[in-house]
């Protein structure tokens, strides 16, 4: 093709484009190395050679490996939402009228993702990170758990309305009835984790929580 003789207008680098590719890569990063290396071995100048991308860059977002560890994190479960068909990255739980089924279900999902070496480390990583640092702990409830522990208080209170569940119990300490025993387990590694285990857990618990005829 014959040259015109007019120059070029080059190319503005797109800077959103390249921040987002570098903090995907720095997430990519920082979740592999804490379940490579473990979470006292993984540090910010790791994340960084791993992402490609100068420390500096991750100091201007981050102030500190567990922050960076809890964003990736709560990525990681966003984009599971989404591949899970939850267009906006959070997950609903499921309400078919059976409390026992949906309990289970939910539970069952819990115990595949404790065990899932994707989530694994960096749970058990910003679980402990949280017992040191106060206020990491609190931004891990407030991010992570909290959210999750609501689902099942809005569906146990729409259980206490189809009087699935009996007046006067508090759908917050209930909750805990439920996602307790997995919790320990998982965390003394006390014993197996199982979905045999999770439906013990449902029935026991749906046994106390139950109305008295």
């Amino acid at each position: 093709m014959a040259d015109t003789g007019t120059p070029r207008t080059p190319r503005t680098p797109d800077s959103t484009r390249r921040s987002e590719r570098s903090r995907r890569a720095i997430y990519e990063a920082a979740l592999s190395l804490v379940g490579e290396a473990g979470y006292a071995r993984t540090t910010i100048e790791g994340i960084a050679a791993r992402a490609g991308v100068g420390k500096q860059t991750i100091y201007r977002w981050w102030p500190s490996k567990a922050a960076v560890l809890l964003e990736a994190f709560i990525d990681l479960g966003e984009q599971a939402a989404k591949a899970a068909g939850s267009g906006d990255g959070v997950y609903e739980f499921p309400d078919t009228g059976d409390l026992a089924a949906d309990l289970r279900t939910v539970l069952r999902a819990t115990v595949d993702e404790l065990v899932d070496p994707r989530y694994e480390a960096p749970t058990r990583a910003l679980t402990a990170a949280g017992v040191v640092d106060p206020a990491l702990g609190a931004e891990f409830v407030e991010k992570l758990l909290e959210p999750s522990l609501q689902l099942y208080v809005k569906r146990l209170r729409a259980a206490q309305e189809a009087g699935d569940v009996r007046d006067g119990i508090d759908p917050r300490v209930a909750v805990e009835l439920l996602v307790g025993p997995l919790s320990h387990r998982w965390l003394l590694r006390t014993l197996p984790l199982t979905h045999e285990y999770a439906d013990a857990v449902v029935d026991c618990a749906l046994g106390g929580l139950a109305p008295r005829r």
